[in-house]
């Protein structure tokens, strides 16, 4: 998209389908003769303007209001028209249109087309080119999909919040920092003779921690916001009627799986996204684990097996009510053995004791007691599946962050680690740690986008849908 970016763009910028109203978008280096022509008349900047939408033969299309915002006091930085018409899918369509016929016409005395090169816009385009106009930085327009895609209260307000600058304004002020350290680093490699130690005067191991105890405090804080726009997938997983698909239902409050006394009812995954305070909760329910000769079981098997290799964490359902039965204990211990070597290092295992209304005498030394059927337990199982999450409410979490910050973050933080292993030995190694800290400057730079690829900046606009 980047080669593109002085073509003028259109598109509908709202939701498919039929509504009250419904929005088309035009940005562009100046659109002041295509307003004229477009709708006949000059436009106050930022004032709605009530009027017709005609066709080439000046018949409507519709009525509604225009808005024009000259550059540079606009979303994208460029000229922009808003023309908000009645919100049917035909209609919208019809004025896009239009839009790109009359681009393309040279009117009477206007000495050249209306607004060459217009064209329909790519998915987030209008929201790369606030970014490279210096409207908004690369996490605001991040915030921006993330707002639109938030799936519960608590990451809407995170990334209300990204969107305000709260997540920039937390990388510029490391940036400022960081750069300072750099400044003084750099000053003694240029100036080697002076008898001044500028690093031990300025306290440079000083500024050093302080910085590393900030980026440490910052990627707490993102690893938060990540949790809220990106959740955790839950498997739950055991013997075939443990009560895995009631929990499930019981946990979803819903009929969402089918749940009958047959061994092995569930064949193939049901996943259902739940809450629990505002963090998105993903949670799958697979096929009883055990051997089977039967070629449809044996697949949703090998479904179950995949699924729980994918997982953030694992609840491996125990039946209270066959916990004496010793062929039961064995392919219970095959199932934990066969996790232990399947699942990765930090991949939680929370043990679920199931149907404790049946067995109420019983009470294992590990695991959650529960009962599936009245729902004893299911609150103490929220509560755990939060902290197997690393969810913590007092960290903050104030700002939406995406996989790709806390990787630069990451980055950041051993970056500075080695720097600080290079300052304690001396003028001999300044060199590297000057390198370190360059490093550890650009790696930040990336998250708002100071610092980055052309590549990466369309992957990132690309996932955006279209008109925004």
């Amino acid at each position: 998209m980047l080669t593109r970016q002085s073509d003028p763009i259109v598109a509908v910028a709202t939701a498919p389908g039929r509504g009250a109203v419904g929005i088309v978008r035009i940005s562009g280096k100046d659109l002041s003769g295509f307003v004229q022509a477009l709708l006949g008349r000059t436009l106050r900047p930022r004032e709605a303007t009530y009027l017709p939408f005609a066709d080439a033969q000046g018949q409507p299309l519709d009525q509604g209001l225009a808005l024009y915002f000259p550059a540079p006091h606009s979303f994208t930085g460029e000229d922009v028209l808003e023309l908000q018409a009645h919100g049917g899918a035909v209609v919208l369509q019809l004025l896009v249109a239009r839009c790109l016929e009359l681009a393309a016409t040279v009117p009477s005395g206007s000495g050249g087309a209306t607004l060459p090169g217009l064209r329909i816009a790519e998915p987030g385009e209008f929201s790369q080119r606030a970014f490279l106009n210096g409207k908004i930085d690369l996490t605001q327009a991040e915030a921006i999909a993330d707002l639109i895609d938030a799936s519960t209260e608590a990451a809407a307000r995170s990334a209300t919040q990204s969107l305000a600058g709260a997540f920039s304004r937390q990388v510029h002020t490391l940036l400022e920092a960081l750069t300072h350290l750099r400044m003084l680093v750099e000053a003694t490699l240029d100036f080697p003779e002076e008898e001044i130690d500028f690093l031990q005067k300025a306290d440079a191991l000083g500024q050093l921690q302080t910085l590393q105890g900030t980026v440490q405090q910052v990627l707490q804080q993102a690893t938060q916001g990540a949790l809220l726009r990106e959740g955790i997938t839950v498997v739950i997983a055991g013997q075939p009627n443990a009560g895995k698909s009631s929990l499930l239902n019981a946990l979803a409050g819903a009929e969402l799986a089918i749940v009958t006394p047959v061994a092995g009812t569930t064949r193939d995954k049901v996943q259902q996204t739940i809450q629990i305070k505002g963090i998105p909760i993903h949670v799958v329910d697979t096929a009883g684990l055990r051997s089977s000769d039967d070629a449809v079981e044996q697949i949703g098997i090998a479904r179950a097996w995949q699924a729980i290799e994918e997982a953030d964490a694992v609840l491996f359902l125990h039946d209270l009510t066959r916990q004496g039965a010793m062929e039961y204990i064995a392919a219970d211990a095959d199932i934990t053995g066969a996790l232990a070597q399947k699942l990765a290092k930090n991949t939680p295992v929370i043990h679920v004791w199931n149907k404790a209304d049946a067995v109420p005498e019983v009470a294992p030394d590990t695991g959650i007691v529960l009962s599936a059927k009245t729902g004893m337990g299911l609150d103490a199982l929220r509560e755990r599946l939060l902290v197997s999450a690393g969810w913590q409410p007092s960290a903050g979490g104030s700002f939406m962050a995406r996989q790709r910050h806390l990787q630069a973050l990451r980055q950041v933080d051993a970056h500075l680690m080695e720097a600080h292993a290079h300052l304690g030995m001396g003028a001999n190694a300044l060199d590297l740690l000057a390198e370190e800290l360059r490093l550890g400057q650009n790696a930040l730079s990336e998250i708002t986008g100071a610092f980055s690829s052309d590549d990466l900046l369309g992957v990132i606009f690309s996932k955006f849908c279209i008109g925004k």
